[in-house]
This record gives C-alpha cells, structure tokens and sequence, in this order.
C-alpha cells in the first residue's frame, strides 16, 4: 500500500486519484471539438477550389458542422447519464476521428459536407460527456477552481487556436490536414480515457425521452438552419421567416412536453435556477460577440492588410494567451473567494472594451498599436467569464442530471456563435453595401472604396458586438446572484 510522503494530504476516500490525468484528457478532446469549428474557415478557398465548391455552397462546410452540433447536444447529453458518461465520451472520439478521416479524404463537396455533418453528431454526445466528467470528478471547491480554469481557458481560447493551426497546416501541407490532424489526437485521447477516466454506471431503467428529442432538436435545428440561411438569403426571406417560425412552436412545445414528460430529456428545474439560467444566457452572448470578431477580424486580416493564412492564425495567438491568463491565473484563483458575477460583470466589460477600440479600424490600421490591444482586452474579458461561467453552470446538480446541464452550457455556446455568425455579418454586409453606394462619386479609386466599405462594415457591426457584451454583463449582474464556493461552504 502506498504511503503519502511527508507534506501530501492522502487523496479522500472515493476521489478518482488519476482525475488530474483524466483533465489532460477531457481537456483535449474539447479543444478538438471547440476548434473543428474555426479550423477549416482558413483552410475554406483551398478547399472550395480542390472540390469546385460554389460560392453559394461554401458555407455547408462550416454550417454543416454547427448544425449536427447544436441540434444533437440536448440529445448527446441526456444519452450520455442514461448509458454513462465514460462510455459516451470514447464512442464519440472514435465516431469524430472517423468522421474526420472521411472529410480529409472527400472527393466531392457532397462527401465533405456529409462527413462535417457526422463530426457535429459525434461532437454533440463528445462535448457533454467530457463536461459532465469534469463536473462529476472534481467536487472539491479548490481542485474544482483550477480544473475549470484550465477547462474555460480551453473552451475559449480553442476557436483562436484553430484559426492558428489552420494556418500553419494549409500553408505548409494542405487543407485535408486540418481534418486528418482529429485522428491522432483522437486516438490519443481513448486511450486516455480507457485507462484514466472514472464514471458511475448509468441510469439504465430509465428511458428516453423520444418526443422530447424530437421536439428539442428539431426546434434547435430550425432556428440554426435558419440563422445560417439568413447570411445569404436576408432576414426577410419566406424561407428564413418559416424556419424561425417553425423552431420557435417547436421549442414551445418542447417546453410544455417537458413539464408533463416522465422522464423530461431536459428537467426543467435545470433551466429554472436563477444562476444557472444567467450563466447560460451570458454564454450565449458573449459566444455571439466573440465569434462575430473571429469572422470579420479573419477577413480584415487576410483581405484588407494581406496577411498570409499563417500570420493571421498567428495574430490571433495573443487573444489565445490573454483568456488562458484570465481563465487559470486570474478567475481561478479569485473564484473561490468572491461571487462568480464579480468576475463575469467585469469580464465583459474588458471585453467590450477591447471590442469599442476595434470600431477605429482603418484600412490601414496598424496591428501593434490597435489591433493587438484590443485582442488582449477581449481575451482577459473572455477569460475572466468563460471560467465562472462552467464552475456555477454545472455547480450543484444531480450526477444523473449532469449531462444534460453540461450539454445545454454547449448548447448556449453554439445557438451564440450561429447568432452571432449570420447576425453580424448580415449588419455588415448591409452597412457596407449602403457605404459605398453613398460614396461612389467620391475622389479615389474603386478598390480602395470597395475596402473603406467593408471596413465601414465591419466597424458597424462590431458596435452591435459591444451593445451585446453590454447586455451579457447587465445579465451576468443581475441573474447570477450566487455567493462565494468558500462562503457556500462555511454557510452549509
């Protein structure tokens, strides 16, 4: 029998002793489903050009993903506490770095759109369960502090990260690689996980929730659909107008079924709680603001100051550093002692912040002296957020509930990045569009109004952005209202 050494506190009684090992694990299978999502945006005109992809058909390869993935998670989630999380967890590595080699080696747009879609179903029961497992092995709250540190700072950080790699490998290999490089780290990560992580069995007499399923994850594939179609389409289109329509009597019913269903594939106590609620909310709108940055910072980049797709990936790596720095030295220290809103509330002031020094891009604005401080603004904003966000989210729930509340958390993240993708970009395609009808017998050549516009554009939206960070700290400030861990504790 092993002895602590002299100083080391011996594990409690029924705490996973390799749960660290196990973080290491669950921490890099999220970073390949945060970052499948941005991964290929660089990688997209290579791809388009391979396959013969048209310009109207291009955005199936992202939307692909983001649809599988937003629509299945309630599903993914509940699946994941009726058959077990551990269990779920390397069925959906397995199905990802499958699905993954199928789209590396596409040789129709069909095929790559296809093998997108089954990596959003695989991810959608992947995401939850790695949640959930991290929610049910650390319940201690100082462990649980650093081991959500580290896990926000991988969920927010993940997309920039993916732009960087995305880079680096459509620049130095080719774009099948941002798909191929899923197998490895795949494989990587079962192994792991067969031989570190630790789960309670499942619940197996209880049963699925069908009406639910089909209730839920067709309202939220309505409404996804229906964002993603609005970018091209127009928010006034019939066809935008039906799937809104539909998503929404489908979600209300999906609300009312739930409240009467014996076995509710989303208990509504869950949505109910104050702080859970509030945490929800301010994920969906921060991912709303944060991803719309992504979009017209890629192209402000690549197009506007003709940076290569490595040094774009590459400017985006101090917004990466800075949430890192938030989430791990900064909220996760400073959790335990003081209420999650007050690190929330300040968080998105930062990032609203960094977003309102944006709104003075130029077509000639220097990164060093505008760009860069406004991506570290927003990656302290993200980082003090993201963190308190998944430690009070999954706080205090039921094992047999954990899944669930894990996958609605995702669920707030992808719903705000479809929002925030189709919304702000419509505004900007808008506001570019009237900008340069207006200036069209201005002095200066056609090129650079056609630039000035889409930096007018982007700078308009980008405002929209702050007004939405704004909104997620009024929302953080006035729903999240639960005391300190350590306070919680000294009251029980």
């Amino acid at each position: 029998m092993s002895v602590p050494r002299t100083g080391e506190a011996a594990a409690p009684v029924g705490v996973d002793p390799h749960r660290w090992w196990g973080l290491v694990i669950i921490a890099l299978a999220q970073l390949m489903v945060v970052l499948d999502s941005t991964i290929v945006n660089i990688a997209l005109p290579s791809a388009q050009r391979d396959l013969g992809i048209s310009n109207g058909d291009r955005q199936w390869v992202i939307t692909a993903y983001t649809l599988a993935f937003g629509g299945l998670l309630l599903l993914g989630g509940r699946i994941a506490d009726l058959v077990g999380r551990k269990r779920t967890f390397v069925i959906g590595l397995i199905g990802f770095a499958g699905a993954s080699a199928l789209g590396g080696a596409a040789t129709s747009a069909g095929m790559l759109f296809g093998a997108r879609a089954l990596q959003g179903v695989f991810a959608a029961v992947l995401a939850p369960s790695a949640l959930s497992l991290l929610a049910t092995s650390f319940t201690d709250p100082r462990e649980r502090g650093k081991a959500f540190g580290i896990y926000g700072a991988i969920a927010g950080s993940g997309s920039a990260i993916g732009f960087i790699i995305g880079g680096l490998l459509t620049e130095y290999l080719n774009w099948r690689w941002c798909l191929y490089v899923n197998v490895p780290i795949a494989v990587i990560a079962v192994f792991g996980a067969l031989g570190l992580l630790r789960d309670r069995p499942g619940n197996s007499s209880a049963r699925l929730d069908v009406p639910g399923a089909v209730l839920g994850c067709g309202g939220l594939v309505a409404i996804a659909y229906g964002f993603s179609e609005a970018e091209s389409r127009g928010w006034s289109d019939p066809l935008v107008l039906a799937f809104f329509a539909a998503g929404v009597v489908l979600l209300v019913a999906f609300g009312w079924w739930q409240g009467r269903a014996a076995m509710p594939l989303l208990p509504l106590h869950i949505v109910k709680d104050r702080n859970r609620a509030g945490c929800f909310l301010t994920m969906m709108l921060a991912i709303i603001g944060l991803f719309g940055l992504f979009l017209f910072m890629t192209y402000y980049l690549q197009v506007i100051l003709g940076y290569s797709p490595v040094k774009t990936g590459l400017a985006f790596l101090p917004l990466t550093v800075a949430i890192i720095i938030g989430s791990t030295q900064i909220s996760a220290r400073l959790l335990q002692h003081v209420p999650p809103r007050t690190l929330m509330v300040p968080g998105m002031l930062l990032a609203a912040s960094g977003m309102i020094i944006l709104t003075r891009m130029t077509v000639a604005s220097d990164y060093t002296t505008q760009v860069l401080p406004a991506l570290l603004l927003m990656g302290l904003g993200m980082g003090l957020t993201f963190m308190p966000v998944f430690a009070t989210a999954t706080a205090g729930v039921a094992p047999q509930d954990s899944g669930v509340t894990s996958a609605t958390v995702n669920t707030a993240q992808q719903v705000g990045g479809s929002i925030g993708t189709s919304l702000l970009n419509t505004i900007a395609t808008t506001s570019s569009a009237t900008f340069i009808a207006a200036h069209l017998h201005s002095p200066g050549g056609t090129a650079l109004l056609v630039d000035e516009g889409v930096v007018h554009g982007y700078t308009v939206a980008i405002w929209w952005g702050v007004g939405v960070m704004l909104l997620a700290a009024l929302v953080a400030g006035l729903l999240v209202t639960t005391k300190s861990p350590n306070r919680l504790a000294r009251e029980a």
